[in-house]
């Protein structure tokens, strides 16, 4: 399915970004493209818009502490031109590029306290399915978080209990296609520590190595 930055497939989301504008009328408030490369070797997949993040500036994991430390180690490994997903007005960086790259969302629209419900992962899941299959051989994918981790399986027809969600897991797919799990790199998984700037690192590295950048 081609994506549509004007869909209201799910009600209950698209009159939450209609509820957005009003409020905050020079945030985008619409459903997110993703960013990067079609067909890329490398995609990330996230859960959704963070409301002053994406929602925001319109582009994937850039307005808030997320996208630092994603874009930050991206470029770490030659996988962004930058690693600051802002400029120095707070918009989205027009000098970062992705290499090799692409990143979407499970959900493209901010769902309400960040929750997205089952029926809206599911409508949005015919998205994520088309972005899969321009994936080239021996590819590889990052789910950020379990949504995002089940999403992926979902829209490649795979069973869940085959693929269990672990930190740092690598997970094998058809087409020889790499799936990476990685807790979400949330300011709250940080905070926590249940998500270290070096836990994140290496599992990048691991992408890396698999791709043959390293």
């Amino acid at each position: 399915m081609v994506f549509a930055a004007d869909c209201r497939r799910c009600a209950r989301l698209a009159e939450f970004l209609d509820q957005v504008r009003v409020a905050h009328p020079d945030y985008y408030a619409h459903p997110v493209a993703s960013f990067g490369d079609e067909g890329s070797s490398m995609l990330i997949v996230g859960l959704a818009p963070g409301m002053h993040g994406a929602n925001r500036t319109g582009r994937p994991f850039t307005g808030d502490y997320a996208g630092n430390l994603l874009y930050g180690t991206l470029h770490q490994y030659g996988f962004a031109t930058r690693p600051e997903p802002l400029d120095a007005a707070g918009c989205a960086n027009a000098d970062l590029a992705l290499v090799g790259c692409r990143i979407t969302n499970a959900v493209r629209c901010l769902p309400p306290q960040n929750k997205p419900k089952p029926f809206e992962i599911n409508t949005c899941n015919d998205y994520l399915a088309g972005e899969l299959a321009m994936l080239p051989h021996s590819a590889a994918v990052l789910a950020l978080g379990t949504i995002a981790h089940q999403a992926v399986l979902m829209a490649s027809k795979l069973k869940k209990s085959s693929y269990p969600f672990s930190h740092g897991a690598k997970h094998l797919l058809p087409g020889n296609v790499a799936l990476f799990d990685s807790y979400h790199c949330s300011r709250y998984n940080t905070q926590t520590k249940r998500l270290t700037g070096e836990m994140f690192e290496s599992v990048i590295a691991s992408i890396a190595v698999h791709l043959g950048k390293i």
